[in-house]
């Protein structure tokens, strides 16, 4: 981002807030204002809401001049991330553990052209989840594939327990709101079985292990680590995936193609198109497209890296 550019979009926006207060006897809310109303945020000290409103007006400035060229293939967005600095989104929302042998940058080939999948069309995801400030992400993807699992094996739809794998998978090298990955918790479901969220709902903290066996229980899981593989397995299932989340802060809407491959990120992948990966994420729907991004087709974030999917539930454990 050119620090000129962003100067210039920064002093007209302060300019013209106070061109409003002074003509206006009932001047509305600010923009910084109508954010914190809408996502009901305060602070403690006048202090600290002036440094936020300084960043919200700096993720504000990004965004008009991104919006405002027209060759980008997305949108960015105001949302609940807008008076965080970069560096604080990453280490508040992004909690993937990941093998130094995973972090590969490198071009994959994408020929694989089959049918669209759209899974959250067919009845075969659930809605939306929130990790909140937890570096949970691990947890809803894990339960994102296993939620698909339950529609598409069993016609029925079931919600899992974030939580349950939050508080009780550690001893699979997964560390709650510090971080883990999909497949040890695979491994743990397959172990220990995974619990309704309605059982064990989600609390964003990480507590005392409270129920570590459940009925609901894998035979396994299978690894992709090539794009071809991985558009072959999402017209069938539901799958789990590793990104590049970096610069999803400001995402809103669009085709988004602007991250390397250095994977941070937990989320699930729904459908396929053939330009766009569909991905739900677990940051509420007042991120993205309601929740959603969908990515350009090929390594895009990594997406081809590190996906995985559970294999099958075993019949006898099924209630």
């Amino acid at each position: 981002m050119d620090t000129k550019l962003v100067a210039i979009l920064l002093a007209l926006l302060s300019a013209a807030s106070v061109l409003y207060t002074q003509y206006d006897a009932k001047p509305e809310l600010s923009a910084f204002e109508s954010w914190q109303t809408k996502f009901n945020v305060k602070y403690e000290s006048m202090f600290e809401k002036a440094y936020r409103e300084r960043i919200f007006l700096e993720n504000l400035a990004k965004v008009e001049l991104h919006n405002s060229q027209d060759f980008h293939t997305y949108k960015m967005g105001i949302n609940q991330f807008s008076a965080l600095t970069d560096e604080e989104f990453v280490s508040m929302n992004l909690g993937l553990i990941v093998p130094e042998s995973a972090q590969i940058e490198v071009e994959q080939a994408d020929n694989f052209r089959g049918a669209d999948a759209d899974w959250t069309a067919q009845g075969a995801v659930t809605g939306v989840k929130n990790q909140g400030s937890c570096g949970s992400c691990w947890s809803f993807s894990t339960t994102g594939a296993l939620e698909g699992l339950s529609k598409l094996g069993y016609g029925t739809l079931e919600s899992f327990s974030e939580q349950q794998l939050v508080d009780c998978s550690s001893s699979y090298g997964n560390q709650g709101c510090n971080g883990g990955l999909m497949t040890s918790s695979f491994k743990f479901v397959k172990d220990h079985g995974i619990v309704h969220e309605s059982q064990y709902p989600y609390k964003g903290v990480q507590g005392k292990c409270s129920q570590a066996e459940g009925p609901f229980k894998i035979s396994g899981f299978t690894e992709i680590t090539n794009c071809n593989d991985l558009a072959n397995a999402i017209v069938s299932r539901v799958v789990s995936v590793a990104v590049d989340a970096t610069n999803w802060s400001r995402y809103s809407s669009g085709v988004f193609n602007n991250c390397a491959t250095r994977l941070n990120h937990g989320v699930t992948l729904t459908g396929v198109s053939d330009n766009a990966w569909t991905i739900k994420n677990s940051w509420g729907t007042t991120w993205g497209e309601k929740g959603y991004i969908r990515l350009a087709r090929g390594n895009t974030c990594g997406v081809c890296n590190m996906a995985s999917y559970p294999n099958k539930w075993f019949d006898f454990i099924w209630i």
